[in-house]
């Protein structure tokens, strides 16, 4: 939000997944997050430095420390790649998601988004990466 840390994600993203969890919901504010996943060495930071939370168990949530603005997430089940908030990107508008983490969660008055979810989520994702080998 205030440009101190600025970033650049080189080819196309691993994937772009909805997060309904209880934990994006309380680190961002919002219902529901966008996260956009790229490999560690696809990403170079060109200003500023993310400030990280552990905010369970080695899951790191990445924010400014000047403005607060929610920018990642890492977890160890997913090790060698930083998922961005979609917020983050210029480029937002060319990333949407195809599927969904944590649809349990889901808040009852959120709309449903018709991705797949759980499982199936994951089942996609490694799909994707089996395809693009």
């Amino acid at each position: 939000m205030c440009g101190a840390i600025q970033f650049k994600a080189q080819g196309a993203p691993k994937w772009v997944l909805w997060c309904h969890c209880e934990s994006c919901r309380r680190h961002s504010g919002a219902p529901a997050s966008v996260f956009v996943s790229f490999a560690d060495g696809a990403v170079s930071m060109t200003s500023g430095e993310i400030t990280r939370y552990e905010s369970s168990p080695s899951v790191e949530r990445g924010f400014c420390a000047r403005c607060g603005s929610t920018l990642t997430c890492t977890n160890p089940k997913l090790p060698n790649e930083t998922h961005f908030h979609i917020g983050a990107f210029e480029r937002a508008t060319e990333l949407a998601p195809t599927a969904e983490f944590f649809g349990k969660e889901r808040l009852p008055w959120f709309p449903r988004t018709g991705a797949p979810d759980g499982v199936a989520a994951m089942a996609a994702v490694v799909m994707g990466r089996i395809k693009s080998r």
